[in-house]
C-alpha cells in the first residue's frame, strides 16, 4: 500500500545548483525541495519569489518535490 504525500504551498527563497530550491512554507518553515520530472521536460523555470506547490513525504519534513508553478 502506497504511502500517501502532504500537500503544501510555499515561497520559493533561493535557487541552489542541480535544480534544486531553498522553499519558505507559510507556516516559515524552510525545506529542500527540488522539481519533478514533468517540470524538468517541459523546462519550467522558477526564480526567486515564485509561488510553488509541493508534495512532502510523511516521514521526512526537511524534503519536498516541486509538482506545480502558482500564479
Amino acid at each position: 500500500m502506497k504511502e500517501e504525500h502532504i500537500e503544501v504551498e510555499g515561497c520559493v527563497t533561493t535557487v541552489l545548483p542541480g535544480t534544486m530550491f531553498r522553499v519558505e512554507l507559510t507556516n516559515k518553515h524552510l525545506v529542500l525541495a527540488t522539481i519533478c520530472g514533468k517540470m524538468r521536460k517541459r523546462w519550467v523555470r522558477l526564480t526567486v519569489g515564485d509561488r510553488v506547490k509541493m508534495e512532502m513525504s510523511p516521514y521526512d519534513l526537511n524534503k519536498a518535490r516541486i509538482v506545480w508553478r502558482l500564479k
